[in-house]
């Protein structure tokens, strides 16, 4: 899938996180949450630009989304100056689940196109595919964009109504 695309399959993966995190009383958390999110949602396709990795490779599986994660927890654990070790931990824990959440949504969303991926690389070299949409269909990219712009909107709506 195109940009678009994995921004919102990573929007809607976030929108439950961000929604539940809010009504915990972190708001500001779970906007800069969402704005990680979305921002790495991009980056297993960076492999395009590395010479000798395989699009769809290395950088479209489960280890690199949990790579990113730990990645993003460690940064976590360094920066996060919280009150208590209670809210320490959760930082970290929030930062992991961020990472894996933003690739997975980019996995999954691939997965909806017929190249597919293979998601257990190098234990397995199965591809998986739904073969629903090509990458290029802007109706596919722009509706997902759509979907998750929506389930934001909905996941405010909760949090304005119960917060």
């Amino acid at each position: 899938m195109y940009q678009e695309g994995h921004y919102g399959g990573a929007l809607l993966a976030y929108a439950p996180v961000g929604t539940v995190v809010s009504l915990w009383g972190h708001a500001p958390v779970a906007i800069v949450g969402g704005l990680v999110c979305v921002g790495l949602s991009t980056l297993p396709d960076f492999d395009h630009r590395l010479p000798l990795i395989e699009h769809r490779g290395p950088t479209h599986t489960v280890p690199f989304a949990l790579l990113v994660g730990a990645g993003l927890a460690a940064l976590a654990a360094v920066l996060v100056d919280a009150s208590s070790a209670f809210a320490d931990a959760g930082f970290v824990t929030f930062a992991f689940l961020i990472g894996l959440v933003s690739i997975g949504s980019h996995l999954v969303v691939d997965a909806l196109t017929p190249m597919g991926i293979r998601p257990f690389w190098p234990l397995s070299r199965r591809r998986y595919s739904v073969d629903l949409t090509t990458a290029a269909n802007p109706l596919a990219n722009y509706g997902l964009f759509g979907l998750g712009v929506g389930a934001v909107l909905v996941g405010t709506l909760i949090v304005v109504t119960l917060g």
